[in-house]
């Protein structure tokens, strides 16, 4: 039988404490901190996280007007960018939850955010059909690319820089010079709108999905050729991501599982199942080892990939959790919710 720890958070005008109580179950964890809970709901109130693993949440950022579709977490792992529907991106620092500034410019609802490599500019991806390149150090637009001719929704940095890939309701992926702000090739072989896009880490294979279909497409970069099309999940498929090494791509679907797929062969090695509803994001440790995945039944679950078992599961938001990163040590998560909120969970 596993033992569990509550801990339970009594607040009155002037002070507030913690009572620890041993059960059952899993360990039930309420954080207190000024700059991070602002009179949460009795749901935010408590987290189960399985003993095993020490993440708890340990601020949750306020500042959205509206649901907040994606979160990134820049090289140095010192500020968050989160994207609303409120048609704004905001920055946050990472270690208090302080807002740093929020940029606007789109003129509809912000889908994707990434971080270049090397911190310096941001992009985003709108329901305005535009791409936004950003300095972080400002909060100026550099640039805006436009091309696609429906809502963009994802964008992705090459690993060097020099490269940025969207994908769009139009049913294409855009390959853009980011030197000069031109396009260099559109790939046009998808049948419906393409959801998410990845870079493997050497930046020679590019992953994208459907939002309707089940599949998902290897592309080479250099070229622009497919090479291959994996084939395993009965719903669509809304996010992807390469392991550390590059040998292994995991996808989160709409038919509740996330699969794991060997690159040499093409072939699902395994599946992971134990979300009650749409899986919307997943996300690698640094080492390789861990999967987070976030999902619509308002969770986000943490995997060892070694054994495939899950390891924990963090409760905390009030609605569908849309996505889900980690920070460059591994030691912190980021996620956003359609509850408004982004959340921080730390190990200690």
């Amino acid at each position: 039988m596993r033992t569990a720890l509550y801990l339970i958070k009594i607040k009155t005008a002037a002070t507030s404490a913690a009572i620890a109580l041993l059960g059952v179950g899993g360990v039930w964890y309420w954080q207190a901190s000024p700059a991070a809970i602002v009179e949460s709901s009795p749901a935010e109130q408590f987290q189960k996280i399985a003993l095993g693993n020490n993440f708890r949440m340990a601020l949750t950022l306020n500042g959205h007007s509206s649901s907040v579709w994606a979160v990134a977490i820049s090289p140095d792992g010192k500020t968050v960018a989160s994207v609303s529907d409120d048609r704004t991106i905001r920055l946050w620092n990472l270690a208090t939850g302080e807002e740093l500034r929020t940029l606007v410019g789109h003129s509809n609802a912000v889908n994707s955010v990434a971080f270049s490599p090397d911190g310096q500019t941001l992009a985003s991806g709108s329901l305005d059909k535009t791409i936004k390149l950003w300095s972080v150090a400002t909060g100026n637009v550099v640039s805006t690319l436009q091309g696609h001719l429906a809502s963009v929704q994802s964008v992705k940095f090459s690993p060097d820089g020099k490269t940025l890939a969207s994908g769009s309701w139009d049913n294409t992926i855009k390959l853009w010079n980011l030197a000069t702000g031109e396009e260099i090739r559109t790939l046009k072989e998808h049948c419906d709108v393409v959801n998410s896009v990845a870079f493997s880490p050497d930046g020679k294979i590019l992953a994208s999905s459907n939002l309707f279909a089940s599949t998902v497409k290897l592309w080479n970069v250099a070229t622009g050729k497919e090479i291959r099309t994996l084939v395993g999940h009965s719903d669509s498929v809304n996010s992807l991501a390469f392991s550390p090494d590059g040998k292994t791509l995991a996808t989160a679907s709409w038919d509740n599982t996330i699969k794991l797929w060997n690159l040499d062969t093409g072939s699902e090695y395994l599946s992971l199942t134990g979300h009650s509803n749409k899986v919307s994001s997943v996300a690698f440790s640094p080492d390789g080892k861990t999967l987070a995945s976030s999902s619509w039944d308002k969770t986000i679950k943490l995997w060892n990939l070694e054994t495939g078992q899950q390891i924990s599961t963090l409760v905390g938001h009030s609605q569908r959790v849309w996505s889900v990163v980690f920070s460059p040590d591994g030691k912190t998560l980021a996620s956003s919710s359609f509850d408004k909120t982004v959340k921080i969970w730390r190990m200690p």
